[in-house]
C-alpha cells in the first residue's frame, strides 16, 4: 500500500534528498517569554538561572537554536521585552547566533484596559491601545522585524454589558488605523481567542471573525492560528486548510491544551493533532520559507525546565513535520479517489507510527546540531551554570 518505512525502523536511508532537505530548512520561532517564569492564575513558581531581562532571555533561546539548529528566532512581547535601546538588543541576538523575530503587542494588564482595548466603549483607552500598536511598529523596525501580531483580551462578561455590534466597529476603526502605518514589507498577524479572559463574548473569538478583519484590512493582514485557542472537538487542521486556501494563514502559535488554553509543551496533550495540522502544511506546500507562514512555539512553563520545555516543543514540531512529509502523496490520492477509506487511513497512520526520530538526530548532526538536544543540554551544565551566576535582580516574569 505504500512505500513508506515501516512504523518502528524508520530507517535515514530510505528518506527521499527532499524530506532532508525540508526538514534541515525548517524554523521555528521561539517566545522569549516562555524562558521567563510562568503558571496559571494561581500560582507562578520562580526558578533558578531564570533570566533577568531581555538579554538573558536571547542568550537562553540561542542555546536552543544551538542544540536543535532549527530555532533561528525569537519574538518579543511589549512591554515586557522592553529595553532602552532595541537596536543593542538586535545586535545582542546577531552575537548569539540569532535574530529577533514578530513583535507581540500587550493590551490586555494596564488598568485602562479593563473595558476593553480597540474594543473599549471608552475612547481614551482605544487611542492608547492605537499608539501602543504604533509604538510596536518602531520596535519591529529597530530590531528588523517584519510582523506584528496582535491578540486582543477585548470581549464581554455579561449579555447587556456593551453593544457587540459597536465593539467590532471600533475594532474594525482600530485595526483599520494600526494597519494604515504599515510599510509595504510588513505584516499585521491578527489572533483569536474562543474565551478568557472573557466568558460572555470575546471581540475576536474565532478564526472567522479574525479572517472578516484580515480581508477587510488588505493583503497584509494575516490570521494567527494558537493551537490552544479552541473549543473542545475542534477540528483545527480543517481550519489550517481553510485558511491556507485563502492565502491567510500568517503564523502559528504552537503549544497544547488538555482543557483550554493550557500553553503546554507543542504536542503534548495530541501529537496524533499536531501531526494532522502538519498534514495540511505539507499536503498545501506551506513549509517552505516563500509560503509565508511562520512557525512559532507560544508556552508558559509553570513547572518544567523552561530551556528543556522549549527544546522538547522544537523536537516535537519537527517530529510531526517529518512524519507528515513521509506520508505517501501519490497512494493517498488514489486512494481517496477510489474511496479507499480504510486505505486512505492507513496511509496515514502509517507515516504517523513511524520512528522518525534516527531520520532527525542525523540531520541535525549533519547541521553541526545535536543529534539528542535534551541530553546535550542536560550535560551541559548551562542550568547549573546560570543558577550561579545570575543572581541579583528581577526575575523575568508574566508582567516583567
Amino acid at each position: 500500500m505504500t512505500n513508506m518505512p515501516s512504523a518502528g525502523r524508520g530507517d535515514p536511508q530510505d528518506v527521499p534528498e527532499s524530506v532532508r532537505a525540508a526538514l534541515a530548512a525548517q524554523e521555528i520561532e521561539l517566545p522569549s517569554w516562555g524562558f521567563g517564569n510562568a503558571g496559571t492564575r494561581f500560582k507562578v513558581f520562580a526558578t533558578p538561572g531564570t533570566p533577568r531581562d531581555p538579554f538573558e532571555k536571547v542568550a537562553d533561546a540561542a542555546l536552543v537554536h544551538q542544540l536543535t539548529g532549527s530555532a533561528p528566532r525569537v519574538s518579543l512581547h511589549i512591554p515586557w521585552d522592553q529595553v532602552p535601546d532595541f537596536e543593542e538588543l538586535a545586535a545582542h541576538a546577531t552575537d548569539h547566533g540569532v535574530t529577533l523575530g514578530v513583535i507581540n503587542s500587550n493590551v490586555f494588564q494596564d488598568d485602562d484596559y479593563r473595558l476593553g482595548s480597540l474594543a473599549s466603549p471608552d475612547a481614551a483607552a482605544r487611542a492608547k491601545a492605537v499608539q501602543h500598536h504604533l509604538d510596536c511598529l518602531q520596535v519591529c523596525r529597530a530590531t528588523g522585524s517584519k510582523a506584528l501580531k496582535i491578540w486582543l483580551s477585548d470581549g464581554l462578561n455579561y449579555p447587556g454589558q456593551d453593544n457587540l455590534w459597536a465593539r467590532q466597529e471600533r475594532i474594525a476603526d482600530g485595526l483599520a488605523e494600526i494597519y494604515a502605518a504599515l510599510k509595504p514589507d510588513e505584516q499585521l498577524l491578527l489572533e483569536y481567542k474562543f474565551f478568557e479572559p472573557a466568558f460572555y463574548a470575546m471581540d475576536i473569538p474565532d478564526w472567522g471573525t479574525s479572517l472578516l478583519h484580515c480581508l477587510a484590512l488588505g493583503e497584509q493582514a494575516k490570521v494567527v492560528l494558537d493551537t490552544g485557542h479552541h473549543a473542545p472537538g475542534t477540528n483545527v487542521e480543517f481550519i489550517v486548510m481553510q485558511l491556507l486556501r485563502a492565502g491567510r494563514l500568517g503564523a502559528f502559535d504552537f503549544n497544547s491544551r488538555f482543557y483550554a488554553d493550557d500553553d503546554l509543551m507543542a504536542g503534548a496533550a495530541d501529537p496524533f493533532q499536531l501531526f494532522r495540522i502538519m498534514d495540511q502544511i505539507v499536503a498545501a506546500n506551506a513549509l517552505a520559507p516563500e509560503a509565508g507562514v511562520n512557525f512559532m512555539l507560544d508556552e508558559c512553563h509553570n513547572i518544567e525546565s523552561k530551556i528543556e520545555g522549549q527544546i522538547r516543543s522544537v523536537m516535537n514540531v519537527q517530529e510531526a513535520t517529518a512524519k507528515a512529509l513521509l506520508v505517501d502523496r501519490a497512494a493517498l490520492a488514489e486512494a481517496q479517489l477510489t474511496g479507499d477509506v480504510l486505505g486512505a487511513n492507513g496511509i496515514l497512520m502509517d507515516a504517523f507510527n513511524t520512528d522518525v526520530r534516527p531520520l532527525l538526530a542525523e540531520i541535525r548532526a549533519a547541521k553541526g546540531a545535536c543529534a539528542d538536544p535534551v541530553e546535550a543540554f542536560r550535560q551541559s551544565g548551562y542550568a547549573e551554570r546560570m543558577a550561579s551566576e545570575r543572581i541579583g535582580g528581577v526575575q523575568a516574569s508574566w508582567g516583567a
